[in-house]
C-alpha cells in the first residue's frame, strides 16, 4: 500500500481524517508518519487540542498496523483496546506522529497468533513531534479479530 492508497483509504473510511486534515507523509516497514496542521485542531489557547493530538497519534498507530497487515495480504478487524497518552510540550503549528512497534512486541508472533486463533494483540507507540522536538507519546494495545486473505 503506497502513500496515496493509504491516504485515500483513511479519508474514505475515517471521516475525522478529512476534518482534521491529516496527511500520511511516510511509510516504511518499521514506521508510519502522519502530519496535521494547527488550524482544524486548535484549542482555546491557540495550541493543538489534546484530543486532536491523541486522535492523530492513535490514527498513526492504527494506520501503521493496517498497512503492515495489508502488505502481508491480511484483512482483519483492527481496534484499539487501551492506551495512554502523555503531553510534553504545547504544539502551536503543524505536527506529526510517528508510529512504531513498542520494543518487545513481536510482529511475527502477532501474525502467527492471528492466523492460528483468529485474534491477536500487539503494542504500538506513537511519538508526537513539533518543530523537531518531542511533544508527546502515545502507547496503545491493538486487537486484531478475524483473519482473511486480501484479494490479489
Amino acid at each position: 500500500m503506497d502513500l496515496k492508497e493509504l491516504q485515500d483509504y483513511l479519508c474514505q473510511k475515517i471521516p475525522q481524517v478529512k476534518s482534521m486534515e491529516v496527511e500520511v507523509i511516510s511509510i516504511s516497514p518499521d514506521s508510519l508518519t502522519v502530519s496535521a496542521p494547527l488550524e482544524p485542531n486548535i484549542n482555546h489557547r491557540d495550541s493543538v487540542f489534546g484530543g486532536s493530538a491523541s486522535s492523530v497519534s492513535i490514527l498513526s498507530a492504527w494506520a501503521f498496523l493496517h498497512q503492515k497487515l495489508a502488505s502481508e495480504g491480511i484483512s482483519t478487524t483492527l481496534v484499539i483496546q487501551k492506551n495512554t497518552m502523555t503531553y510534553d510540550a504545547p504544539i502551536t503549528g503543524r505536527f506529526s506522529a510517528t508510529a512504531r512497534l513498542i520494543d518487545g512486541s513481536d510482529w511475527n508472533k502477532f501474525v502467527a497468533m492471528l492466523k492460528r486463533k483468529g485474534k491477536s494483540r500487539i503494542n504500538v507507540a506513537s511519538h508526537l513531534d513539533y518543530e523537531g522536538n518531542n511533544a508527546g507519546q502515545f502507547e496503545g494495545t491493538f486487537v486484531a479479530v478475524g483473519c482473511n486473505s486480501l484479494p490479489l
